[in-house]
């Protein structure tokens, strides 16, 4: 009290009368909006927000500012917010919080925080009125702010939650928010096309991760070039290439579950939030402009932001633009994958020995599919708006959010294949083709040559967009002292639409040709040369359309009251409506019946993009135009199973109580509650069904329904001054994937054979028990380092199951075959069904620390650190066998590390990040397992402010070109794709006004 005296003699009260009327406590939460900008205009905002009386010395706060405070906190925890980088130390006796003043710090603005220990529990004790002493300010910027910032929200959430912050638009850590992403503890990503793409979270694909923006749940879909990684994605999990970075001021990857959060996500939420008016002091405006260019393509194409903001009194306004365009030439190597082959004694050759002819013959021999040098060349363009409305009132706040986001692809994609009338596909081996030579390791044929194989080239173009639009209506209303109620309405749409898709195949017939798998990038050798036009006709013209449709349409409505000084009830309701369609139209014609169709030399070219080697591809728009096959399809020309449907209702309530208290001299932070959810569900499609005696496609549509109660209570407690320790218990659901729901079959056929693939509607929900648990040291304004746990238990699993069969037990028509299959060829069939339980567990270790105690310059270095360990299995049925493989997408290792230097003038940072080998399916054809080998990747990133409101940045994605290698079989390790994707480097700079 003697503090409290002191401010009161220099008349220092820095909160309005209605505040100090009001009374408050520093555990009630409440919902801020307070921008970076004067210290003595935030601390009468937050006054206003939590009615705790804050005294202060006129002179102490003069000239001082704040980086704001935004979204859902306690008092306590806004107050450290508000605070961090002021010099200003919160002592608290009753309901008064007296700031005694520090060091003055020697500049601080949105560029620069003061990054001081946010403890507040260090000073900030019922009835404590000695203060604690003022750490060592350190002035910090850039992407050590950031990471303080990070730090924050981290130490102050009540369950397991790790934060990527951007303190102004354009300035995301990173090109992509996947890159981001792969930074944080548990994170794990998926690349495509140069990008990071999906991310995998404590070992659980990404399905099982709710992805939400501005509080709405967020699918899109997009597609990959290459046949070995899905090509057209259908699935719940979010694309994070969808977007541009810049978009984007705050990622939060909360990884325990609460019963207020929506249900779903089992592996955790990313919250995704959009820049608003609330979060800069008044008008704002931000332009950033950059240049791209990567190794693998030549010129440099554009990246551009702007960003517009301005508030008048209550209401604030807010628009950004992101453009961006980037090429991307990924190639190397691919096969169709490896099946065991059954040579007839007419196709092995004279020089092959008696024991390696025994083995050809006997078909236990594992070969691969048509060896392929190919290459994916990508032209992407990125548009994203996002318009920001807001109303604040004393007791009435109103957010209205729109946002529509453009991805289009132009692919210019070729492959040469030994895959032609007489192909390296398929068993048994037959026709014109003769092997020479052969080594076996194992069971496994590692090289060979050959006689007698037709080749054929592929050359395909492909245009295709992801369009989506979202509009998000949310608001609060603070009804009495206690009683306050929230609400959200919002709507969503993603419309992926892929109208171009033609592909010319050309074959050149009857020669001699070798491979070799057993350098680090399989080598081809081929007895004519591939790059002469005159030994190429047309062989076959495929064209193609796709389109799917994401409808998500969501509302919410809350109540908390305030139960007393500690402690909140809260209730609330939400109502969720998700459908998914789609379709695509197939049409495959071939022109080398009985021979392959001739055409001109001029409509033949040689690869123009980089390849391992040269050779001929047809000229699309020629060779469409001269034979006139349709490129515009329609309905005729469906594809058998992909129109399906799966339309999905949801409603749940829940109740929660959150408690924020001291026991016994320790502050304990906790929420516990129950979610109940109902959803039903339509799946509407073809299934196979016998008719007359005939096993077809049939129209179906079935309901299913699904209910259950979710507890979940989490709690953290400051040990001491600087530990927490964290624990969380929950029960919670993830709905299969929408492809797996499917009533629906799809086929990819290849010669001699192919594959099929059907979902199953009766596939229950997946069902987790979650256990986990940390603790986190934080070291003042230094950094901290934590260690956690965790363990889920999965009541059942979608178990996938391959077998292989004559084609005519699938049920599909054989209209759906190509030339040289019929009834009787073989072909994976695929589908999932509702098998055991799987468990995973995992440990994630963090650290992150600045130098600032080392000597001279080397203060300002600083390192980020983070290693995880996971393992979890699951069973599978494989050719008729149940095995127990590791679950898909799960690394056992990983790690990111970052090593950083930052000044008030520059800053440059490198980054790491590891990931072991993972599986990305169940694999077929006697394989165990379809996944990626462990990838390491490297990226840097520098920065120039030459003043306050100009700086120039670089950055370097994958700088030592990491190749991707794909794999199938656990044990034999056999190789199917190796290709690299280039270095990519940015250049350009970012001035605010």
């Amino acid at each position: 009290m003697s503090s409290l005296a002191l401010a009161l003699a220099v008349g220092g009260i820095a909160t309005p009368v209605a505040a100090q009327a009001a009374g408050g406590d520093l555990g009630q939460p409440a919902n801020f909006s307070i921008a970076p900008g004067d210290l003595r205009s935030g601390l009468s905002a937050y006054s206003q927000a939590t009615g705790v009386q804050v005294v202060v010395p006129p002179s102490a706060v003069e000239g001082r500012r704040t980086a704001g405070v935004n979204g859902q906190h306690s008092a306590r925890e806004a107050l450290s917010l508000l605070l961090a980088g002021t010099g200003l130390t919160p002592h608290v006796s009753g309901n008064i919080v007296v700031l005694k003043p520090g060091p003055m710090p020697r500049r601080a603005s949105a560029e620069r925080v003061a990054a001081t220990d946010t403890a507040i529990e260090t000073g900030i004790e019922q009835g404590n009125g000695d203060a604690p002493a003022t750490p060592d300010e350190i002035i910090v910027s850039g992407y050590r702010a950031s990471l303080k910032i990070a730090q924050d929200y981290k130490r102050m959430a009540v369950g397991s939650e790790d934060d990527i912050v951007a303190q102004d638009i354009a300035a995301f850590p990173d090109l992509n928010l996947a890159e981001s992403l792969q930074r944080v503890p548990g994170v794990t990503i998926s690349r495509d096309s140069g990008e990071g793409r999906q991310i995998t979270l404590r070992g659980l694909g990404p399905d099982f991760t709710r992805t939400q923006l501005n509080g709405m749940e967020v699918l899109g879909n997009t597609a990959s070039g290459m046949d070995n990684r899905g090509a057209v994605s259908r699935s719940r999990s979010f694309d994070f290439s969808l977007f541009a970075s810049e978009l984007f001021n705050r990622v939060s990857v909360q990884k325990s579950y609460s019963a207020n959060q929506d249900e779903g996500g089992i592996a955790g939420t990313v919250q995704l939030t959009t820049a608003k008016p609330f979060d800069y002091a008044g008008a704002k405006f931000v332009v950033s402009a950059k240049g791209q260019t990567n190794t693998n393509t030549s010129g440099v194409t554009p990246r551009v932001v702007a960003l517009a903001s301005d508030r008048w009194g209550d209401f604030g306004a807010l628009v950004s633009v992101a453009y961006s365009e980037i090429k991307s030439n990924e190639y190397g190597y691919r096969n169709w994958g490896w099946g065991q082959v059954k040579y007839n004694p007419a196709n092995i050759g004279p020089g092959i020995d008696a024991d390696t002819a025994s083995k050809l013959e006997s078909g236990t021999i594992f070969a691969p599919q048509a060896e392929s040098p190919s290459t994916w060349w990508t032209d992407r363009k990125r548009l994203g708006v996002t318009s920001a409305l807001q109303y604040h009132g004393d007791s009435l706040k109103v957010d209205l959010d729109l946002l529509y986001g453009r991805m289009q692809d132009h692919r210019d994609d070729w492959a040469i294949a030994a895959a032609g009338t007489n192909a390296l596909t398929g068993s048994p081996v037959g026709g014109t083709q003769v092997i020479q030579s052969a080594t076996i390791v194992g069971n496994t044929l590692e090289q060979a040559s050959y006689t007698g194989i037709d080749q054929r080239s592929e050359h395909h173009i492909v245009k295709n967009h992801t369009d989506f639009y979202q509009g998000a209506l949310t608001s609060s209303w603070q009804a009495t002292d206690r009683l306050k109620f929230s609400a959200l309405g919002g709507y969503e749409q993603s419309d992926f639409r892929q109208p171009v898709f033609d592909k010319v195949f050309l074959e050149s017939q009857n020669h001699a040709f070798s491979f070799d798998n057993q350098p680090t990038i399989p080598t081809n050798t081929y007895g004519f040369d591939v790059a002469d036009p005159s030994q190429w006709q047309l062989m076959r013209l495929d064209t193609q359309e796709n389109a799917i449709t994401n409808k998500y349409a969501n509302g919410k409505l809350a109540a908390n009251y305030k139960v007393s000084d500690t402690s909140n009830f809260e209730v609330g309701g939400e109502y969720k409506h998700f459908t998914n369609s789609g379709y695509q139209y197939n049409n495959k014609v071939f022109h080398n019946v009985p021979t392959d169709t001739t055409i001109p030399d001029s409509l033949k070219q040689v690869i123009d993009k980089d390849s391992l080697l040269p050779y001929i591809g047809g000229d699309i728009d020629g060779i469409y135009s001269l034979i006139g096959d349709p490129r515009d399809l329609n309905a005729t020309y469906l594809q058998a199973g992909s129109d399906y449907r799966v339309d999905e209702k949801t409603w749940s309530g829940y109740a929660q109580y959150d408690l924020d208290t001291w026991l016994f001299g320790m502050e304990v932070r906790a929420n516990a509650g129950v979610r109940y959810f109902d959803t039903a569900l339509v799946s509407s499609g073809h299934l196979t069904a016998p008719v007359n005696g005939v096993t077809t496609l049939v129209p179906v549509s079935i309901t299913t329904h699904s209910h259950g109660w979710l507890p979940a209570a989490n709690v953290a407690v400051n040990i001491q001054k600087n530990l927490i320790g964290r624990l969380s218990v929950s029960r919670n659901v993830n709905r299969p994937a929408l492809g797996d729901l499917a009533a629906a079959g799809s086929i990819t056929t290849r010669p001699n054979g192919g594959s099929v693939s059907f979902g199953n509607p009766f596939l229950k929900p997946y069902k987790a028990t979650s256990v986990e648990g940390s603790l986190e040291y934080y070291m003042g304004t230094k950094g901290f380092a934590s260690l956690g746990f965790f363990y889920k238990h999965m009541d059942s699993f979608t178990t996938p199951t391959t077998t292989q069969l004559p084609y005519s037990e699938t049920g599909l028509p054989l209209s759906l075959l190509i030339p040289g299959e019929d009834a009787n060829t073989i072909f994976d069939v695929s589908r999932p069904i509702n098998g055991p339980g799987a468990d995973i567990k995992g440990v994630e270790a963090s650290f992150q620390h600045d130098f600032d105690f080392l000597p001279g310059a080397l203060k300002h270095l600083g390192i980020n650190v983070n290693g995880t360990y996971f393992d979890g299995h699951q069973s599978a049925i494989i050719s008729g066998a149940t095995v127990r493989i590791p679950l898909f997408n799960l690394s056992k290792w990983a790690a990111n590390a970052t090593l950083y230097y930052d000044t008030d003038r520059w800053g440059a940072r490198i980054s790491t990040a590891y990931r072991s080998h993972y599986l990305t399916s169940g694999g077929g054809g006697g394989n165990v397992g379809d996944g990626i080998r462990a990838t390491n990747n490297v990226d840097a990133q520098a920065h120039f402010n030459i003043n306050p409101r100009l700086k120039l940045v670089v950055e370097g994605i994958n700088l030592t070109n990491q190749a991707i290698e794909q794999f199938t079989d656990l044990k034999a390790d056999r190789t199917e794709v190796y290709t690299t994707s280039g270095r990519t480097f940015t250049f350009g700079v970012t001035a605010e006004f």
